[in-house]
């Protein structure tokens, strides 16, 4: 049901959840009818729109779905069209725009995270190997999947672009054994509390980070690896993104990518995300990515579909988000997480009813670098997960 200021508007069968909302004006009715794209999210945050039965993820649910085999109306499309040309003319992310884009959701107050984060603040796609698994295990898992990946080695120089607040570094380090790890992020705030945590893990020696955009690395690396970073590339720099991992891995190297993508011709990131949340995001199809890996001599070895693993992440975030929401409105304020809880619940809707997908890539320089078969990656999250098993022993 839809409440306007003009009356009710009934829609469907009546056999499902009920869903009701209000506009609380009518021109918030014709900046949704306009723009529904951009102004849903700003109508909500701004209390404008109102949930009067089931919330903000049930109506973005029932909208995604309702849309899949549903025509946009003509205007619609052609506001989607314009601005999805308009975003890749002015996408500029050239070193200092990345950092300002960076630093406009990263930068935020850590505890902010701490309130819907796993322990170790993982913010990508989890690793779920069983829908009831819990936040804290699937992100462990995620970890552990993406070292047996890489097929790590005492004697590997590894890489980590945009390393986070340094979770996967660490445990690179710690229980998959690499010789050296530099994480890299463009965040100040993130590498403060990497640097921090590597302090109190006892000064990890072989574990360093570092504040830099991936253009202004040098050296050469045994493996690369890079979680939730390609989205910030943006379209126009993926040329020079892939060229230099050329330049930086090692003939023999091997090099993970996980990434947000879509899997319906070319990427498109939701306008009031872009506005909001990420700005200079872009998320690609891989027929955007395929052709500028081959042209930098690169060779795909391996790609995995993780879908429905990032809607159960979202859910999960989405729902601690929700129980910790008055400490987070301490932090900011009432409309901060609206549009916190909008971002969150559009993007779980997204993953389960959309055409988003995040794929893992695993490259390399050549052929036949890595094992015959795909059951090493098995036999490696099984190793590690006995190594992760004494090491806690022996911290207790």
């Amino acid at each position: 049901m839809v409440l306007t200021p003009s009356g009710k508007h009934k829609f469907g069968d009546g056999r499902g959840p009920r869903v009701a909302c209000r506009f609380l004006d009518s021109r918030a009715v014709f900046a949704f009818v306009t723009d529904p794209d951009l102004k849903l999210g700003e109508l909500y945050m701004e209390g404008r729109l109102a949930m009067e039965a089931g919330s903000i993820f049930d109506l973005l649910c029932l909208l995604l779905q309702g849309s899949r085999n549903r025509r946009q109306p003509l205007l619609a499309r052609i506001i989607d069209r314009a601005r999805s040309a308009w975003g890749r003319t002015i996408q500029t992310n050239y070193q200092a725009r990345s950092r300002s884009n960076v630093a406009h959701h990263y930068d935020l107050d850590e505890r902010l995270y701490a309130l819907f984060l796993d322990k170790d603040m993982q913010y990508s796609c989890a690793y779920f190997e069983s829908e009831d698994v819990d936040l804290d295990s699937a992100q462990l898992a995620k970890k552990r999947h993406i070292a047996a990946k890489l097929a790590l080695e005492p004697n590997h120089r590894v890489l980590d672009i945009g390393c986070g607040w340094g979770g996967l570094a660490l445990y690179l380090s710690n229980a998959a054994g690499a010789a050296s790890i530099l994480g890299i992020t463009l965040s100040e705030k993130q590498l403060r509390f990497a640097e921090d945590r590597r302090g109190k893990a006892g000064g990890n020696r072989s574990a360093t980070f570092g504040l830099a955009d991936f253009r202004q690395v040098c050296g050469t690396f045994d493996r690369i690896v890079s979680v939730g970073m390609f989205e910030h590339v943006g379209s126009k720099f993926y040329d020079r993104f892939f060229a230099k991992c050329h330049e930086l891995l090692a003939d023999d190297g091997i090099m993970l990518l996980h990434t947000i993508g879509c899997s319906a011709g070319s990427g498109f990131v939701m306008p009031w995300l872009n506005k909001y949340i990420f700005p200079g995001a872009y998320v690609p199809s891989l027929s955007e990515i395929v052709p500028v890996i081959e042209r930098h001599g690169l060779v795909i070895s391996d790609i995995e579909v993780l879908q429905r693993h990032y809607a159960l992440t979202l859910r999960h975030w989405r729902e601690r988000f929700l129980n910790r929401w008055s400490e987070a409105a301490i932090l900011y304020d009432e409309r901060f997480c609206r549009m916190w809880e909008f971002y969150l619940s559009a993007g779980e809707a997204a993953f389960r009813y959309e055409d988003v997908n995040v794929f893992q890539i695993q490259l390399t320089k050549k052929p036949a670098v890595t094992p015959l078969t795909r059951s090493y990656i098995g036999a490696r999250e099984s190793a590690l997960l006995e190594t992760e098993r004494r090491q806690a022993t022996a911290g207790t």
